[in-house]
């Protein structure tokens, strides 16, 4: 799974195949089934006709779910790797192989809500991905019925909480809440700024070139994003800014965002939040 290919994007994309500061075998058996489930892949693309189509808003498909989904792993294996202790699957007696597969599959049905409209859309999530989630999980061996409601309720939580006022009471919520804004860059609004769209969203979305997740100085990650022009500042210092508050994550994540556009007159240089 990977939003581009290339060795050059470690920092962005999660590769099942790599040694990880985690137990891994559990998420990769579900990002395995995750990718060859009909239903769910039939959300993903149903789930973008809302928000782009009809909206003329930024990516919620297919493409927009494997970034957000790649960006949480990532994000989670540098934090573990930084010693960051989770708390969902630990508060609820699950294994720490269980933190992945809370962050997994909640990226992945984060969006299902748009099928039934782009306000609101997390509380619509919620009843879709119960169902969901209700007839994948016994497909896995290692979890008896505790297991899977104990695994369901977190993955909802962190559903919920990705764009809504409630307060993420994980650190696995957290992870997914943060990723979600991390995919802001120029590709995802392509479709509605060549449809006329021309919101602040597409707009900033469309000067910001890259993001990447590398292990940090003073904080276990550094987030870099290369702007192309200052209107990149509101995905950063609005949407990302207000998704990394009250996540939980605070401490543990640094962002640096940086103009590279060669003008010779440039609003903004350089914000660090």
């Amino acid at each position: 799974m990977s939003d581009t290919a290339g060795t050059a994007n470690s920092g962005r994309v999660y590769a099942p195949e790599n040694d990880h500061a985690f137990p891994d075998e559990r998420v990769n058996e579900v990002l395995d089934l995750v990718e060859s489930d009909p239903e769910i892949q039939a959300y993903l693309d149903a789930q973008n006709v809302n928000p782009v189509a009809r909206k003329r808003y930024n990516d919620h498909g297919a493409k927009h779910i494997s970034i957000v989904r790649n960006r949480a792993l990532c994000l989670y294996d540098l934090l573990k790797a930084g010693s960051v202790q989770f708390n969902g699957a630990a508060d609820q007696g699950l294994d720490e192989a269980d933190e992945p597969v809370i962050i997994a599959l909640a990226a992945t049905l984060h969006d299902i809500g748009h099928v039934v409209h782009r306000d609101e859309h997390p509380y619509y999530s919620i009843p879709l991905a119960a169902d969901v989630l209700d007839r994948v999980l016994p497909e896995f061996g290692f979890y008896d019925t505790e297991a899977r409601v104990r695994v369901k309720g977190e993955v909802l939580h962190a559903i919920l909480c990705h764009h809504t006022p409630e307060t993420p009471l994980t650190l696995e919520a957290g992870v997914v809440r943060v990723a979600d804004a991390l995919d802001m860059e120029h590709g995802r609004s392509r479709k509605p700024y060549e449809q006329g769209g021309r919101g602040i969203n597409t707009v900033s979305s469309q000067a910001i070139q890259e993001v990447s997740l590398e292990t940090g100085d003073g904080a276990p990650v550094l987030v870099e994003i290369e702007m192309t022009d200052a209107a990149g500042v509101y995905q950063v210092d609005t949407l990302l800014k207000a998704k990394l508050t009250d996540s939980g994550l605070e401490d543990h994540i640094r962002i640096v965002a940086v103009t590279t556009h060669s003008a010779d007159e440039q609003l903004v240089e350089r914000v660090e939040l």
